[in-house]
């Protein structure tokens, strides 16, 4: 069925691209670069280096689960249409794999994780050897995306390269700003209180940026579901740690997160849904949480406010 569906996308490309849009677009006619994105952070990014230069489409909107997302008939002309094709890589976007590296012969496709340090990526056991993806959950990593962002828009259109670089050094300013908070906000937390329990493993690499134990349900993938003999395991964990609070996620169906709370309840401990978290999805545009650093600023805060919150009121009561 994977090829079968591979293969109609193909000839859809066919089909569509009767004459060449790929053409370098006139600036001068008031023609925009044409960009499509994965992921809401990777069109977050083009945007704000891209500025009134680029129309970006990004594919997967507020809540989509880009590990199990496909590419939609309506997405095709959005694909073949583009001048530029920006996605996370690493396998974030598996059902779309196939599909991407098609369109790299057609298309200037570009994996965003490429300009990062293989060195510095997470291989988790469970992954099989592979990457995790979830790499914006570290500011410093995703400036590297940043800077490859700005580097191909620069390369593929080097008229407006100065433009580029202004946008991309002010919206750098930010994140290197968000970075910090990020850190200020987790120091609140006392260390043997940072453990972040989530619905999949997504924030390994601000586990280790920040300074937070991190346990996720389900792994990397939400393609793989949990089971029974998961749940108890990390509900034996979570009434052992006496941790506050777990977080849903918003990309994520919370059913499973709810079965933990209840297997917690039933060993004695109550353990509170702490809020949601942004994880491979940010919010619905026009919100704070519908940009990347708003989504990283909701994610702090309402981890520390969970944490703090509810270990500050059972130390009260213990006093």
């Amino acid at each position: 069925m994977q090829r079968l569906y591979i293969s109609l996308f193909l000839i859809g490309i066919f089909v569509y691209t009767g004459c060449d849009p790929k053409q370098q677009p006139d600036a001068s006619a008031g023609d925009k670069l044409r960009v499509v994105t994965t992921v809401g952070m990777i069109t977050d990014v083009v945007k704000n280096v891209g500025g009134e230069r680029v129309a970006v489409t990004g594919l997967m909107g507020p809540g989509v689960d880009p590990h199990l997302y496909k590419a939609s008939a309506g997405d095709v002309q959005r694909l073949t249409s583009a001048q530029l094709i920006f996605y996370n890589g690493l396998h974030l976007e598996s059902k779309m794999g196939d599909i991407l590296a098609k369109m790299s012969g057609n298309t200037k496709t570009v994996a965003v994780t490429d300009a990062v340090d293989r060195s510095l990526l997470l291989t988790p056991p469970e992954f099989e050897g592979q990457y995790d993806p979830h790499l914006w959950f570290d500011v410093t990593l995703w400036i590297k995306a940043v800077e490859k962002i700005r580097d191909t828009l620069s390369e593929f259109d080097p008229d407006n390269t100065r433009m580029y670089w202004t946008n991309a050094e002010r919206y750098l300013a930010k994140l290197a700003e968000l970075h910090e908070y990020v850190k200020a906000q987790a120091e609140r937390v006392p260390s043997e209180q940072r453990v972040l329990v989530t619905a999949h493993d997504a924030f390994n690499y601000f586990g280790k940026a920040y300074g937070f134990e991190v346990h996720g349900l389900q792994g990397i993938s939400t393609a793989t579901e949990a089971g029974i003999a998961d749940v108890q395991e990390l509900a034996a964990f979570i009434a052992e740690r006496r941790i506050p609070a777990i977080f849903v996620e918003s990309s994520v169906s919370s059913r499973s997160l709810e079965a933990v709370r209840a297997a917690v309840n039933a060993k004695g401990f109550d353990v509170k849904i702490g809020g949601e978290l942004f994880s491979d999805a940010m919010g619905d545009d026009g919100t704070p949480e519908g940009t990347y650093i708003g989504m990283v600023r909701h994610n702090i805060d309402t981890i520390v406010t969970a944490l703090i919150g509810e270990a500050s009121t059972r130390s009260m009561v213990e006093h």
